[in-house]
């Protein structure tokens, strides 16, 4: 057993009522007083309350009973072998400060508990930095604020108004220190901006800090949008794209504080270009020494038009629809045709390094619904049957429907926390269905004739059928549609066996799901750890038929356990967690100063205008160099006090 301590802010528990006071230049001004009782926000994006009308059943309504029988050995249309960590997060650079924490002595204690649960049951988590604001991102030796990131707002160039970032090693520290905690493995980027002055510090420092944690390096963050967005001639192709990253690597092989010279992926395609297009100039046997693995970024649809003007109005109620079926996923994997057989061919990993319900930030009512944590599921489990080798969700800030987890807004009050979307639910999910052996093969069992509501997976490993994943996406409240699958293996039962379930009332629902009988809880209530009593259920198998019958609720998800070592690989032990002690720092009663811009903070959105405010009454940081300091939602400001804790991590 032993003693880790690692500072952090964190907020105090012991107040229920907080005035928060404003501090902007020349100004002050109430800016609201709530209880925990009345306690409402309704600004950003991450906590919007819309709620949509779930689909009804289809008719003709699928079956409600059918077979499911596993077959042993060599079994025909496995996948390759899957890790644990297979589903994990892509974090936009922008909001770094604000998920991961200030810096290296300053950690978000909920992150490390969301990381925690899932290398418990995977084995490990991998996370992307990066993301547009990986582009233009500089690593500096200080900032001027002081800060481990700062945006610089006057340099808005992209569509999507994501600022330059400059940062310190700060930050590639505070990675290395969540790593050495959570098994956090990293995937960074190397700007692309200037390729004729190649700004490779990222890569330096982070070989020199992150070790063996840092799995890859992006070459590039969707160049086939790289001319529509006004950063490369009209004229940019991928042949122009392969002779850029062949630059890239002529400059980090002459770079002599750069060890290791294969973490580069690439293409990083948004959809524009096929995988074909950059096959066909070389790009991945020419390179392939270089290269870590192949990688594209795709989103099924996109909200564009309702923040930014561009391309086509959609609505969440319109497209929910077409993410409650077994075809949503398999539409995303059809867009790739080869590719990942190719990746193989090559020797190379075929990852999807970013990815989520919609770009431009998703649809209120149905990226923070129960329908997308099944989404999410069975998307995630396609790409694994179809040989994708790592899938990552994105994390953007405020202004994102889609966030897997959120850090409170700034003006809530100290009984506010985090918020757990559904993404999250559906990567804990993939964590167990998968688990920690890096062994197991993902079949889709085409299950129930292959009707498109009622999809099921098989998870093998040394040839054995060890889990089933079986998803209903129907909702219905009558239970008229809750189906009933008879699981055999090779014409016998075990025994008995053990299920999951994640569940809610509704696809519609928001927030309040269950996996195996626990909870994150609704918004601003999570410090990352699950809670309530852990419910796993165990169902008899019909020895004299040689079937288990597992029901499925409408709508619902069930794991289904066919040993007890599966069950206990994928939760071993109760998962190590990192609460938080704190001591009270009042400043002339239970007051904060924040300036009102910065609760505007989104993922390269709006933020700080002209000047900063501190916490501290009388502090005016300056801002003449255009940058706007991005401190962290859950440690820069905290209604009532500013707590430094201890958190004590024991095992």
């Amino acid at each position: 057993m032993y003693l880790l301590l690692v500072h952090s802010l964190f907020f105090s528990f012991g107040l229920v009522r907080a005035a928060v006071t404003a501090y902007g230049p020349h100004v002050q001004s109430p800016f609201g007083t709530t209880t925990a009782a009345s306690a409402s926000y309704t600004g950003s994006a991450s906590y919007d309350r819309t709620i949509l009308q779930p689909p009804p059943p289809p008719s003709p309504p699928p079956p409600t009973q059918f077979n499911v029988d596993l077959q042993t050995g060599d079994v025909s249309g496995v996948s390759i072998q899957q890790q644990g960590s297979f589903f994990g997060f892509s974090i936009e650079f922008s909001v770094t400060t604000q998920v991961l924490g200030l810096n290296s002595s300053f950690l978000q204690v909920p992150f490390l508990n969301l990381m925690a649960n899932l290398q418990q049951r995977g084995g490990g988590v991998r996370v992307r930095v990066g993301g547009n604001t990986q582009e233009t991102a500089t690593l500096v030796a200080s900032t001027p604020d002081g800060a481990a990131l700062e945006k610089n707002y006057a340099g808005i160039t992209n569509p999507t108004a994501t600022p330059p970032l400059v940062f310190t090693n700060e930050i590639i520290k505070m990675m290395a220190e969540i790593s050495a905690l959570a098994n956090v493995y990293w995937y960074m980027g190397v700007p692309f901006n200037d390729t004729q002055h190649w700004r490779l510090q990222i890569a330096e420092v982070g070989e020199a800090m992150l070790g063996n944690y840092l799995i890859g390096l992006q070459g590039g963050n969707e160049p086939d949008l790289y001319s529509r967005h006004g950063h490369r001639p009209d004229s940019y192709g991928p042949q122009d794209y392969k002779d850029e990253f062949g630059l890239l690597i002529d400059a980090m092989n002459a770079d002599s504080n750069i060890p290791n010279k294969n973490l580069l992926i690439g293409p990083n395609l948004a959809g524009v270009w096929s995988p074909t297009d950059i096959w066909e100039t070389g790009f991945a046997t020419d390179f392939n020494q270089n290269l870590a693995a192949l990688g594209v970024e795709r989103y099924p649809t996109d909200n564009c038009y309702a923040q930014f003007g561009i391309g086509t109005p959609r609505t969440g109620q319109e497209m929910f629809p077409t993410f409650l079926t077994h075809q949503a996923g398999k539409s995303i994997v059809a867009e790739f045709p080869g590719a990942a057989a190719y990746a193989q061919s090559v020797g190379k990993p075929f990852i999807m390094s970013e990815t989520n319900t919609a770009s431009c930030g998703g649809f209120p009512g149905l990226s923070d619904s129960f329908g997308a944590a099944l989404w999410g599921i069975d998307y995630a489990l396609q790409l694994a049957y179809s040989n994708f080798s790592t899938v990552l969700l994105h994390v953007g800030g405020q202004s994102t429907y889609y966030n897997p987890f959120t850090p409170p807004v700034r003006n809530q009050s100290t009984y506010q926390q985090w918020t757990i979307g559904p993404i999250y639910y559906s990567a804990l999910v993939v964590a167990e269905a998968l688990g920690s052996s890096n062994i197991a093969q993902v079949l889709d069992l085409q299950a129930n004739d292959g009707n498109d509501y009622t999809p099921g997976y098989a998870i093998y490993e040394n040839g054995q059928p060890v889990r089933v994943a079986l998803t209903n996406f129907v909702s219905d409240p009558s239970g008229d549609s809750d189906y009933t699958a008879s699981i055999s293996i090779g014409g016998t039962v075990p025994a008995q066996v053990q299920v999951k379930y994640l569940l809610a009332k509704s696809v519609s629902e928001l927030y309040n799901f269950t996996w195996a009988g626990q909870t994150f809880g609704g918004p601003f209530s999570s410090d990352g750890r699950l809670n309530g009593t852990l419910d796993i259920q165990t169902i008899p198998c019909d020895q004299t038929n040689n079937v288990c019958q597992v029901k499925v609720p409408a709508p619902g998800f069930a794991l289904v356990f066919l040993t007890n070592n599966a069950l206990s690989e994928s939760d071993q032990t109760s998962t190590m967690t990192f609460p938080t002690t704190a001591y009270t720092n009042f400043h002339g009663g239970p007051t904060v100063t924040i300036d009102p811009s910065v609760l505007a903070t989104s993922n390269g959105e709006k933020g700080f205008a002209n000047a900063l405010a501190g916490t501290s009454k009388g502090r005016q940081m300056s801002n003449a160099l255009g940058f706007a300091q991005a401190l962290p939602s859950l440690v820069g400001v905290m209604a009532g006090a500013l707590m430094i804790g201890r958190l004590a991590l024991v095992r």
